[in-house]
């Protein structure tokens, strides 16, 4: 008989699926015509994201993430939330020769701390939050020229074009993923996060 569950040599290994801890080590949240967070205690979420935010909605405007739509295309907004770890922070901060990097330079929204390489979880990994909030990680969020600018100004850097420059080549898998709301409520600072990374492979087909 035909053993269904055995691995063949022409498919991909599947890694299983595991679970994580993490807290919630700052929240953060964006005035409505400005990328750049502010430190708060506590974000409420609607399944538009954060109410206000610059983030926040159903829909957003594609950008230079997105080449396949013409610039300004209107599509599902994935990205509603930014979320990065004080590890990889303080990782990009010393390869820019900072002392530091806030999360509030960059516009991230949760600072989560516990998790290995955070930025390397899989799209699809599920953020169950104690209070009662789910996020689903849609992927990395990719370093840009816009957020080094904004370290460069705040950090004193003397030339801020080429902080500018900079970010994007040191923190290249090291500045946090992006995610959307599944579940609305409210977060609070020191939350414990449930981390449910899924099933995972390479496609090689």
């Amino acid at each position: 008989m035909l053993d269904a569950t055995a691995h063949r040599e022409d498919q991909p290994e599947i890694i299983a699926g595991r679970k994580l801890v993490a807290r919630v080590a700052g929240i953060f949240g964006a005035p409505f015509d400005h990328f750049v967070t502010r430190a708060a205690d506590a974000l409420p979420l609607t399944f538009e994201g954060i109410d206000g935010d610059f983030h926040a909605g159903h829909t957003r405007r594609s950008g230079g993430r997105e080449p396949w739509y013409p610039r300004g295309t209107e599509m599902r907004n994935e990205r509603q939330l930014s979320i990065v770890a004080p590890d990889e922070l303080a990782i990009v901060a010393e390869r820019m020769g900072l002392a530091e990097i806030k999360p509030e330079w960059i516009g991230a929204n949760l600072l989560l701390d516990g998790v290995p390489m955070l930025s390397m979880l899989p799209a699809g990994t599920m953020l169950f939050f104690k209070g009662g909030v789910t996020i689903k990680i849609d992927g990395q969020n990719a370093p840009c020229r816009i957020a080094g600018r904004s370290i460069a100004e705040h950090a004193g850097m003397a030339d801020h074009e080429a902080g500018s420059l900079l970010f994007p080549k040191v923190a290249k898998r090291l500045r946090g993923l992006v995610g959307w709301v599944e579940k609305p409520g409210v977060i609070s600072a020191g939350e414990e996060v449930s981390v449910r990374v899924p099933e995972q492979w390479i496609y090689r087909a």
